[in-house]
């Protein structure tokens, strides 16, 4: 049994840990609460939306398989609830490795994804790099490539002042290529940046980049986002 440490005068990061499997959530909450963040639980999606709502965590850990609404629904109304909705991290726990369920919780705005039975220390690994990749993005100012423009903080987007509808992986992929404007990134380096630690296929990149350049057809700007033959992809200007 790993001991749990009190709680300090600092404000600490809130997770909400969403499993029904009470065995798990128990581990779950303890390796969390050992290295020092708050938590709530929720057993089944209705619950959790009502704890996202109330608690606003900064950290959603969130199981596929619920009772009722399950996971995948659950995170639809996060992303679509706006504000917070849109900027916290959200890891989705999954029995099954199939690779569509993959892409299909990551196109929903899954920030990472962790297949049971999972090690508790490699959870917590992630949890603390989907924060430390939300505070990076914080810290920097406006990115500006051409009519497109990237706010890291807000989570936003915008061309030419319209604002670009992304999923948190979209917006990171834009994020780290309006980074360095007309370096060829390769889809490791794309894949590592928004999904760190993860062991998604290098390919989840093209289909995650087909879906913003698609986005940013819908504002006349799609010859931003460039093919690099045999490299990548960059961030091209007018």
């Amino acid at each position: 049994m790993l001991p749990v440490v009190p709680p300090s005068h600092t404000v600490t990061p809130l997770v909400l840990v969403v499993e029904d499997e009470p065995e798990i959530a128990d581990i779950v909450e303890q390796y969390l609460r050992h290295e020092n963040f708050r938590v709530e639980r929720a057993a089944d999606g209705l619950q959790a939306v009502q704890l996202f709502r109330s608690a606003q965590p900064n950290l959603v850990i969130l199981d596929v398989m619920l009772p009722g609404q399950n996971g995948l629904d659950v995170l639809r109304h996060i992303r679509s609830s706006g504000g917070l909705g849109r900027q916290v991290g959200v890891i989705m726990l999954t029995a099954r490795a199939e690779e569509v369920d993959q892409l299909l919780g990551l196109e929903l705005g899954a920030d990472d994804y962790v297949v049971k039975p999972f090690r508790p220390r490699e959870l917590i690994a992630r949890v603390r790099a989907v924060l430390r990749r939300s505070q990076q993005s914080a810290e920097i100012g406006p990115l500006r490539v051409g009519p497109l423009e990237v706010l890291p903080e807000q989570v936003t987007a915008r061309v030419a002042g319209n604002r670009l509808e992304l999923t948190p992986t979209e917006f990171r992929l834009l994020e780290c290529l309006a980074r360095s404007p007309g370096r060829a990134f390769s889809r490791q380096e794309l894949l590592e940046y928004a999904l760190p630690g993860s062991n998604a296929l290098e390919r989840v990149v093209d289909s995650h980049l087909l879906h913003l350049r698609q986005k940013l057809a819908r504002q006349g700007a799609s010859h931003l986002l460039q093919t690099v033959r045999g490299v990548g992809y960059r961030l091209g200007g007018d």
